[in-house]
């Protein structure tokens, strides 16, 4: 249970529902145990009847009915009851499912890219939804039925002592083997339930990958093989299950063989006491098969009970593995810090923690507030490295990034990023429609700015020509469109964010050079009083900026604008000209 301690904090804050359906729970079962004492009155009734000559089968039959009307006003307070108790516990349970389910989620989003580097999205979804159902039952149902069983068991138990002690002490006597057994079990039960919640999340991402990457299944016509995958998964699935099952499958008949044989001691036992004169009415013995059978369903519930308990454990044990993972990044700064976009890099290097690799070697240079900085190098080189840092997805290792001459831990980290106008090298677009798609830079755009940024990014001609146009649904990650189209919808939603930095990330690569130098231009235009960094691998997109940086195995092995860098021997200069060449002499 040291796992489940966590929900300890969700306990207290809905103490109060909790606190009011445990008195309803105890409230409807003391209803449900008028049946017993009455029942046993009515069999006495009848027995006095019988010993008496001439007594009144109207006096009988208004006593009877009476007993049978007390009986059913009692069932009633009981259903009553019962029903409130499951809208107050049960409700607790989603409340609580609910609040796990938003921390895990913020908890996710604070995390650095390190971790979902390292995790797979379908193991990531899996503790989210599946794991936290798990503890929810915990929550809930668990508690609700809990103290349904100690209600029963305080208050049955002794009323059997205090009626028949020697027949309660035998009807009793198996519970201290069931005990023993549940015990054993669970502790089994606990492995087993473990290996399903770790398997249900392998399964998850692979049926995620499969389906995200369905066009290179396709594409390699790996249908079959990925079939044949998913089948073998799905049978070792059903194994390590029927493995759970079958532990779980042990609780029903051991429940139904226990009762059975309390039911059979309290005939038994019962009958000789009567016969020798120790009880005085049959009715005694009705009450206790009554009560024993009362007491079936929360012995039975034992079982379910550990069995819950021990999935929710695991469950949770699962979610406290992410929990407990600290961000990398954090904002120690509460108040707001307003950014113009002054950037400095002193001597600085990042080696990439998951993989070790070295992106930046002693790497410095200043660009001013509203000036354009152009990087380029060959693929590797750490281009994209150097906005990751000034969006601080990583800190440094050595070295300095100031912003406006202040260090970036000592800015607001939701000052900074929202700042920043980024558009990624790989276009990622959401399963919506591209309005929203847009918006997603400016929540409270109107359709209007929606279309002019559209316009600035060149891509309205193509929104327009789609039969719903900017109510246009997108597939997951923008299968809908090509990928310049989705590079330009993602510039789009840069630019109607109107940052004070642009992070523009090999953004153009997927257009043919007459799209990109209309765009180019638009984004001159957009972003005249605003920083901007283009990371690139064309000529055509640097040779307009103040500066530019050519960076070679993490290093600055050139800086200076256009104009100086094509008067040096150099990386540059090669590229220039080789770009020139293709471009004059199309294949």
């Amino acid at each position: 249970m040291k796992e489940l301690q966590h929900l300890n904090k969700y306990f207290k804050k809905y103490w109060l529902r909790l606190f009011a359906g445990i008195i309803i729970t105890i409230v409807a079962r003391v209803f449900s145990l008028v049946m017993p004492p009455y029942v046993n009155k009515s069999v006495r009734e009848v027995e006095a009847f019988l010993k008496t000559e001439g007594a009144s089968v109207d006096a009988l039959g208004g006593v009877l009915i009476e007993n049978i009307l007390i009986i059913l006003g009692a069932a009633l307070f009981s259903g009553f009851f019962t029903f409130l108790m499951r809208q107050t516990i049960i409700n607790v349970s989603r409340y609580i499912e609910f609040d796990l389910k938003n921390e895990i989620f913020q908890h996710y989003q604070k995390l650095h890219l390190a971790f979902y580097k390292k995790n797979r999205t379908g193991d990531l979804m899996n503790r989210i939804s599946e794991d936290v159902s798990q503890v929810r039952m915990y929550a809930g149902p668990v508690i609700m039925y809990g103290i349904t069983t100690f209600t029963l068991f305080a208050c049955v138990i002794p009323i059997m002592f205090y009626k028949a002690p020697t027949i309660a002490a035998y009807t009793l006597l198996p519970l201290p083997i069931l005990s023993v057994l549940i015990y054993r079990i669970s502790k089994i039960i606990h492995k087993r339930s473990t290996v399903v919640q770790e398997f249900l999340s392998g399964l998850s991402t692979f049926a995620q990958e499969t389906f995200s990457g369905v066009n290179v299944i396709k594409a390699y016509g790996l249908e079959r093989t990925t079939a044949e995958q998913m089948q073998e998964l799905a049978h070792e699935g059903r194994d390590k299950s029927m493995d759970l099952v079958k532990v779980n499958a042990w609780f029903h008949p051991m429940m139904t063989l226990l009762i059975g044989v309390s039911n059979l001691l309290v005939i038994f036992i019962g009958g000789q006491q009567y016969i020798s004169g120790k009880i005085d009415s049959l009715g005694i013995i009705l009450e206790f098969i009554i009560y024993v059978n009362m007491l079936t369903w929360p012995v039975a519930i034992v079982g379910w009970l550990t069995s819950v308990i021990q999935r929710a454990e695991a469950s949770q044990k699962r979610i406290n593995e992410f929990l407990n993972v600290a961000p990398e990044i954090e904002n120690s700064i509460e108040t707001d810090t307003p950014i113009t976009g002054t950037i400095e890099f002193k001597n600085v290097s990042f080696t990439y923690p998951d993989t070790g690799i070295q992106a930046l070697k002693n790497v410095s240079f200043t660009i001013k507030a509203g000036e354009t900085l152009a990087i380029l190098g060959k693929t590797g080189a750490g281009k994209s490295t150097i906005l990751d840092l000034i969006a601080r997805l990583y800190d440094v290792d050595s070295g300095e990034i100031l912003i406006d001459g202040t260090p970036l831990p000592s800015l607001n980290l939701n000052s900074l990023r929202n700042s920043l106008g980024a558009v990624p090298q790989d276009a990622f677009l959401f399963s919506d429609t591209i309005a929203n798609n847009i918006k997603f830079g400016k929540e409270d755009a109107s359709s209007a700015e929606i279309e002019t940024a559209a316009k600035n990014a060149a891509v309205h001609e193509n929104i327009i020509g789609f039969k719903q146009g900017y109510e246009t649904i997108l597939g997951e990650r923008g299968l809908t469109l090509s990928g310049g189209q989705k590079q330009r919808v993602s510039i789009a939603r840069a630019l109607i964010k109107d940052p004070n930095i642009f992070l523009f990330d090999d953004c153009l690569s997927a257009v043919d050079t007459e799209t990109e130098e209309k765009i180019l231009g638009n984004l001159q235009e957009a972003s005249s009083s605003k920083t901007s960094l283009i990371v690139s691998h064309r000529v055509s997109s640097a040779r307009t900026a103040d500066q530019i940086i050519i960076l070679q195995d993490g290093e600055i092995a050139q800086n200076g604008p256009h104009e100086l860098l094509l008067s040096e021997n150099g990386y540059y200069k090669e590229l220039y000209h080789t770009q020139l060449t293709d471009k004059e002499n199309p294949q």
